[in-house]
């Protein structure tokens, strides 16, 4: 069974930076596609960055720029380094594996993981 674990996520100020991690176990190899979400507390989950097994790299318009989506083979991790956090980026993550079906920000993903907490405060 495919796992994701999240983790990095923490409390900074407007401007900071944090890079959040997704581990990913019982999997042979990342060859298939990887995105993080976002949900803010009352709100819809929102489709945040987006990585293709042969490197394709999408992005929402409100964090391109800013947001980096990566993944390091050897050590079975994705990645998301955020700079210039804002105030609007507070939310609970979530790192994703192997769509289903529909485009990659629809949300139609086999894995999931528990979501790590990101508060950017002014």
């Amino acid at each position: 069974r495919v796992q994701l674990v999240e983790s990095g996520g923490g409390s900074v100020q407007e401007g900071g930076s944090l890079r959040l991690s997704c581990k990913i176990s019982e999997s042979t190899d990342l060859n298939f596609p990887l995105a993080w979400f976002r949900q803010a507390a009352g709100k819809a989950r929102e489709a945040v960055a987006f990585l293709h097994a042969i490197g394709t790299r999408d992005y929402a318009d409100s964090v391109k720029g800013r947001f980096t989506i990566s993944k390091d083979r050897d050590k079975k991790t994705l990645y998301l380094q955020m700079d210039s956090l804002k105030s609007e980026d507070t939310a609970m993550y979530y790192c994703a594996g192997e769509l289903n079906e529909g485009r990659w920000y629809e949300g139609n993903y086999r894995y999931w993981g528990q979501g790590t907490q990101v508060t950017v405060s002014s």
